[in-house]
């Protein structure tokens, strides 16, 4: 009777069979050959800044490090700028707010950012589907002159990134098409600190999830109005972003503690169909990228499990998170003519776990 008390038990607190990082990772010393990987992250580097650039990969499984490799200068404690994966994080900052009752899904926007109220029926939901309606253009360096994010980033908006979005027009009604937006990601920052008590906001990404899950490398800017800029520009260490790619593998547990409810995760991961298929990248869901397919088309990455969800950011920012297999892995780089591929680096990842000991 005892020994099945005790089983129930462990069942009810499955975080006593697991690891988990303290202030240095777990290491797994199983055998694996990661040449395959290796070569295709890693290949020489030339002046032009071309192809593949990797400055970080790491690998963990179950909590543990399986391989891990950086170059110069970036290194294992090194912030790194995560560029659109800080819309992910953001999104996991919200859901230790929706935990603690702070808002609903379908709330409207404007409740919690009062300069939102000629867009009165638009929802955070829609926000975190980058559906917000609103007109917008994401190009970057390709086109300058008519980039909504650029002008929001680095010249008219860069004081307050939240109003100059809510000062776009409506082009089609909220929540009725995917249109990526980091405008959309700035507004939800924005209303993040409308739920919040009076001085609560420049803190809280720690005390929410920075502090309970040792992450002391995390540097946030923020706009000239104070406001984190959720879209861009958050710092962290490969190590680091890893803790939150855990976190997600494990059900929004952290240890004892549920951080992140499960209507929250079923909402992170479920795909919004309302969009087009953008070829090798991966389909949104509720500010986190899906492989699930879009109805009628294949799954983005054909060689990772279609229950592999990511955060990603510019030039190859990634943060991969693989639940059946326990696979957190995550790749910095400096990619700029778009050659890198998302689904070869899992292919190769895949083969070599499943190689172990070979």
């Amino acid at each position: 009777m005892k020994a099945v008390l005790l089983f129930l038990a462990m069942l009810a607190c499955p975080s006593w069979a697991e690891d988990w990082p303290g202030a240095q990772w777990p290491v797994d010393t199983s055998t694996f050959d990661w040449q395959a990987v290796d070569a295709y992250a890693f290949p020489p580097r030339d002046a032009e800044r071309s192809g593949v650039r990797t400055d970080a990969l790491l690998i963990i499984r179950d909590g543990h490090i399986l391989h891990e490799r950086y170059a110069a200068p970036t290194g294992a404690d090194t912030p790194h700028l995560t560029w659109s994966v800080s819309k992910s994080v953001l999104a996991t900052v919200m859901g230790v707010a929706y935990g603690e009752g702070r808002f609903r899904l379908d709330d409207p926007a404007a409740r919690y950012y009062p300069a939102l109220q000629q867009h009165p029926t638009l929802r955070l939901a829609d926000l975190l589907h980058w559906a917000s309606g609103l007109a917008w253009q994401e190009d970057y360096e390709y086109a300058p002159l008519k980039s909504s994010v650029v002008a929001m980033l680095y010249t008219r908006g860069r004081n307050d990134m939240a109003a100059y979005t809510a000062g776009m027009p409506a082009a089609r009604p909220p929540g009725t098409r995917f249109v990526y937006s980091s405008g959309d990601s700035n507004l939800l920052a924005a209303a993040l600190r409308g739920m919040l008590e009076p001085g609560r906001y420049a803190d809280y990404p720690w005390q929410a999830l920075f502090n309970p899950l040792g992450i002391d490398s995390a540097a946030w800017e923020r706009d000239g109005a104070g406001t984190y800029v959720g879209s861009s520009y958050l710092y962290l260490s490969a190590r680091d972003l890893a803790r939150i790619g855990l976190l997600m593998q494990r059900g929004g547990r952290w240890r004892e503690q549920q951080l992140l409810p499960a209507r929250w995760l079923a909402f992170n991961r479920t795909l919004f169909t309302s969009a087009e298929p953008l070829p090798g990248e991966a389909n949104p869901g509720g500010h986190w990228w899906l492989n699930q397919p879009l109805p009628g088309q294949s799954p983005p990455w054909p060689d990772a499990p279609l229950d592999t969800f990511a955060a990603l950011g510019h030039w190859g920012q990634a943060l991969y998170v693989l639940p059946a297999q326990k696979l957190v892995i995550v790749r910095y780089g400096d990619d700029r003519d778009g050659t890198y591929s998302h689904n070869e680096l899992l292919k190769r990842v895949l083969a070599a776990v499943a190689g172990e000991g070979r």
